[in-house]
């Protein structure tokens, strides 16, 4: 018994002794005079951080509970270190002398865990802080800290949970990215829940939508949304405290913001979402976003719904790095994810839908950096897509428009074919591999009647891909594929085309003569050339087109209409001003650098059967070509004439020549020479499904085969 109460007795005085202990160093900490720890503070921070800190202000400790902790830790006081008037430095080469400023820093520290060796932060209170970033033109940036190098591991670790703000300001001053940006952050007057700001931010986004896209952008993301479970639900916990402003300039364009954020940010926990919400316009560029950031110490994922418009989508490269072609006036609202990796991050655009013009667009996209280029990829889709909304994204927009964006080059007045020159220079940003289908295409009077669109769109490297291509036009088929090299100076190209029953009445449905007809239009081409605009390309061209016709009518308004001055002229010269009916017209057409020669050019009339002979330079756009009527009868007597076309395209020079022809066509078909041509185009007549007749045709190319 007695040897037990000795154990206790010194069980007590031990127990007595770490209390005594305890409450030493508790009441050293209270007592103790920090200030005094200034100087020693300052020069280890300094030598930690490369640049010099400094605590202006008083240095003290109070003993607070964690309110926000469970269990014991929220019922015993931690003390809660404040400083005051901290300034860190800049290094000599900045414009400012200071990085930042803070009117306080208030941080709580966990006692125990310092025997483990581990500096455990629960929270860190920024009081109006003040910053200043600066980069320059050769990429020094003051947010760069010289942290010291080599020497073994400390012992000791750093175990920062959240951080909290209050007013403050950050200016960014960027050479390098052509930023300058001045923040304000104020607290808010009250809390704002979050699902009643997702709503408001949504009826401005949509707000911005129609004043850049139309009124009809902004009906189309007034509908309903489809529901995703990621973003919006479970929310009602969250609050914004904070709301900021942003004004300055990004590469010369103005730029002005708005936004709210929470008052908390969790740097270890991910399952404490920080929230967001921001409005920024950058030139006629406009972006906004409504979600959470979560676990931002580790670069972890952004989740917000995401809201863009503006004029042109070729215009968000130089905010997004994403490569995006010229468009008319757009808006898109979709679904944002991101996992940042410093290694590589992976951005994710589900769900969206919008307007380009007055098509509709809807899919899901992804882009992922970190390897030898970004890449994008996806689906996209559009279930009605107007012809005037393609035409930028195959150049075939007008020079109004493009002098709209900035980038129309003059066409010079003795050419035809277009200079503008392709816009390379980004295609090697990043790769692609793009899906698009449009199910329904509209268009207006006098455009090419494209029905249908289904594509897949690769960039590899610079290099431009659309295979397969394919076209519901005029009631017929177009397939193929396309390949640009925009890595290659200058770009080559390749073209593979075949076109099969397209209706004449669907690709003129303004010519009434073409209104009763069956006829149809089959092709192919088969080229390749190098250049960087549609001069250029046409001008180097190797290969081979052909083209059969058969129940067409033809006049001078039609080809004035067409811009076919040349088709025009010779027109006029052999029937006058009246409708001609062709029974069948046949082309095939051999191209060597640029220069396209007739290896057979026939059109069967009820009239007579026209030979055309020669070659047109489209590199000089220079015409060297024979016509020889071949009258059927002595109906028109003006057809015995044989004509010669000269000139360029520009300026034609079409004249009857002073004496008998020695058609090289007719020498070439004396010699057999148009047998394989016309074998090639014979192919080319399917058997009658009843809806056309192609017996002409077939009778004319039999007979040239011959």
């Amino acid at each position: 018994m007695a040897g037990r109460s000795r154990i206790r007795k010194w069980l007590a005085w031990i127990a007595g002794a770490l209390l005594a202990l305890v409450a030493l160093a508790v009441l050293a900490l209270a007592l103790f005079d920090w200030n005094r720890a200034r100087p020693f503070i300052d020069d280890k921070v300094s030598q930690a951080l490369g640049r010099p800190f400094t605590i202006a202000g008083d240095l003290s400790v109070d003993w607070r509970r964690d309110r926000d902790a469970g269990g014991l830790a929220a019922l015993v006081p931690w003390p809660e270190f404040t400083a005051r008037d901290i300034r860190i430095g800049n290094p000599d080469w900045a414009a400012q002398p200071q990085f930042a400023r803070l009117d306080a820093l208030r941080f709580r520290l966990a006692p125990l865990a310092l025997l483990a060796h581990r500096v455990e932060v629960p929270m860190l209170q920024l009081v109006q802080p003040a910053v200043d970033l600066e980069r320059d033109a050769q990429g020094r940036a003051t947010w760069d800290f010289a942290l010291p190098q080599g020497g073994a591991p400390s012992a000791w670790k750093l175990d920062l949970r959240r951080i909290g703000f209050d007013r403050g300001r950050i200016a960014l001053d960027d050479a390098l990215g052509q930023v300058k940006l001045a923040v304000e952050v104020t607290p808010l007057a009250g809390p704002i829940p979050y699902d009643q700001l997702v709503a408001q931010a949504s009826d401005e986004a949509r707000a911005d939508a129609s004043q850049s896209a139309g009124a009809a952008a902004g009906k189309t993301l007034a509908g309903q949304a489809p529901r995703d479970e990621r973003v919006g639900n479970a929310r009602g916990d969250l609050r914004y405290l904070f709301g900021w402003t942003a004004q300055g300039s990004y590469k010369g364009a103005p730029v002005k913001g708005s936004g709210r954020t929470g008052g908390m940010l969790a740097l270890q926990d991910a399952s404490q979402p920080f929230p967001l919400q921001a409005r920024v316009r950058i030139g006629d560029s406009r972006i906004a976003l409504v979600g959470t950031l979560t676990d931002p110490l580790h670069l972890g994922a952004l989740d917000v719904r995401l809201w863009f418009a503006g004029s042109s989508m070729a215009k968000l490269y130089a905010i997004t790095g994403v490569t995006l072609p010229d468009t008319p006036p757009f808006a898109t609202e979709g679904h944002l994810t991101a996992q940042l990796r410093r290694g590589g991050s992976r951005y994710g655009y589900h769900g969206f839908r919008g307007r380009v013009g007055g098509s509709d667009l809807a899919g899901d996209l992804d882009y992922v950096t970190g390897g030898a280029r970004p890449k994008l990829s996806g689906k996209v889709q559009s279930r009605l897509l107007r012809f005037a909304d393609l035409a930028p994204l195959i150049g075939a927009d007008s020079n109004a428009q493009k002098q709209q964006r900035g980038d129309a080059t003059p066409q010079p007045a003795d050419k035809v074919l277009p200079v503008e020159p392709f816009r390379t220079e980004r295609w090697r940003a990043m790769d692609a591999d793009v899906a698009y289908a449009a199910a329904r295409i509209v268009h207006g009077e006098g455009s090419v009647p494209v029905e249908a669109l289904d594509t897949h769109l690769t960039l590899d490297d610079g290099v431009l891909a659309l295979s397969p291509l394919r076209l519901g036009l005029a009631g017929g088929t177009v397939d193929g594929r396309v390949r640009l090299d925009g890595s290659a100076a200058p770009m080559r190209g390749a073209l593979q085309l075949h076109a099969r029953h397209l209706k004449l009445k669907r690709l003129f449905p303004t010519f009434q003569p073409m209104q009763t007809s069956l006829g149809e239009i089959n092709g192919s081409a088969d080229l390749k050339a190098q250049g960087n605009s549609v001069a250029a390309l046409l001008g180097s061209a190797d290969g081979g087109l052909k083209l059969l016709m058969n129940d067409g009518a033809i006049s001078r308004n039609l080809l004035e209409t067409a811009g076919l001055n040349v088709g025009n002229i010779v027109l006029g010269k052999l029937f006058g001003d009246r409708t001609v009916k062709i029974n069948c017209a046949a082309t095939d057409l051999a191209a060597e650098n640029g220069r396209f020669a007739t290896r057979l050019f026939v059109f069967d009339t009820d009239d007579a059967e026209i030979d055309v002979d020669g070659t047109v330079d489209f590199a000089s756009e220079k015409l060297d070509l024979d016509v020889q009527p071949h009258t059927k009868g002595f109906r028109v007597l003006s057809l015995r004439s044989p004509l010669y076309v000269r000139g360029t395209l520009k300026k034609p020079d079409v004249g009857v020549h002073a004496g008998p022809l020695l058609a090289r066509g007719a020498g070439a078909v004396a010699l057999g020479v148009a047998a394989a041509p016309a074998a090639a185009l014979l192919a080319m007549v399917a058997p009658s499904h009843g809806d056309g007749d192609d017996g002409t045709c077939r009778k004319v190319l039999a007979k040239m085969r011959r």
